[in-house]
């Protein structure tokens, strides 16, 4: 394999991807329609790694336009970023998450079927595993129950492309559970740049830390965890980047359907988050306790030893590297790539 498209190359992590495929001798090639994007990070990507990344502006759920670039490119294979991803966002408008991340995917799976191409690597989510029957999370633990419509999505993706390879055997799907990607390119030319007020923790704090809001907000301090906040698994966005190059490696070798959690193994609180952002950028912040979100869950963090063992991947950068990564990318870009080309949600 040699030709891969990065559908959503121009986000967050489909840049990073872009980069470390680049890196790792793959020719990728962008198709995204800047909803929630940049064209600005495909061009940092080029300056990162002096390597031309052909881009195309286009729409998921238009087939003809799709197959178009299809027939200019023709990829060996697909990583599969694209879609609608604020869970608050998904909660108030169901239909259109449905829409445009089924309906993308399924979209994407036959165009690919009918060029030939037989390889994808989804990004699906921990959001799968629910509230986690057991901790750490190993990929054998069974779904839990998804409280929300983006989360939705990812399961029913994932039970998409089981079914097409188990139809047909020779379509090779690696699907990739993210827990918490946190930092940025070590540059600090390309990064996260959220839409609007941040949903995550991380970009809220760097927000914090640069003067552009007042203080953190901490949902919850009587959870129970050794310090009474919430504990994730954070995972530095270059080290997830380079799980998808792991990933077509596995398909490389032994194609099929694969599963791996993608994750550090260690659980970090909230209040050891904030405070690794601190001593990232030298002074203390502000933060105020508000009450438990709806929905949210005590403790999540995987067990990610299936990635080393069958893939060769482990993560090797720790908390105080994501939040120094963060806080480069978030004072070079203050209002990140400064793209107001931000088109609305739409059924069209």
């Amino acid at each position: 394999m040699k030709k891969v498209l990065v559908a959503g190359g121009a986000g967050y992590i489909g840049s990073h991807i872009c980069v470390e495929l680049i890196n790792e001798g793959y020719e990728p090639f962008v198709i995204d329609n800047l909803y929630n994007s940049s064209e600005l990070a495909i061009r940092r990507v080029e300056e990162i790694t002096g390597k031309k990344v052909p881009f195309y502006r286009a729409d998921f759920l238009n087939a003809d336009r799709i197959s178009e670039i299809f027939e200019l490119e023709h990829p060996d294979a697909v990583i599969m970023c694209a879609g609608y991803k604020a869970v608050g966002e998904s909660v108030a408008r169901p239909l259109e998450y449905y829409y445009n991340n089924l309906g993308s995917l399924l979209l994407v799976c036959d165009v690919m079927r009918r060029h030939g191409c037989s390889n994808i690597i989804f990004s699906s989510s921990a959001t799968v595993y629910g509230d986690p029957a057991e901790i750490p999370i190993t990929e054998s633990c069974p779904k839990g129950e998804i409280t929300n419509p983006y989360g939705q999505t990812k399961g029913m993706i994932e039970q998409i492309l089981s079914d097409i390879h188990h139809a047909d055997e020779s379509f090779s799907v690696v699907l990739l559970r993210y827990f918490n990607p946190i930092g940025a390119h070590p540059s600090g030319l390309i990064g996260e740049d959220p839409n609007g007020i941040p949903n995550n923790l991380v970009p809220y704090i760097a927000q914090v830390a640069i003067g552009k809001r007042e203080m953190i907000h901490v949902f919850g301090n009587d959870y129970p965890t050794p310090d009474g906040t919430g504990v994730r698994d954070y995972i530095h966005v270059v080290d997830l980047a380079k799980g998808h190059v792991c990933a077509l490696r596995k398909l490389e070798k032994d194609p099929g359907l694969h599963i791996y959690n993608l994750g550090t193994g260690h659980g970090y609180s909230v209040l050891e988050v904030i405070a690794a952002y601190e001593k990232a950028c030298g002074k203390q912040l502000k933060k105020v306790f508000d009450p438990r979100r709806p929905g949210d869950i005590a403790c999540c963090y995987c067990d990610p030893s299936k990635a080393f063992k069958e893939m060769g991947w482990k993560a090797e950068l720790g908390i105080e590297e994501m939040c120094r990564d963060s806080y480069r990318w978030q004072t070079r870009n203050p209002d990140g790539y400064g793209n107001s080309d931000h088109a609305p949600i739409c059924l069209s």
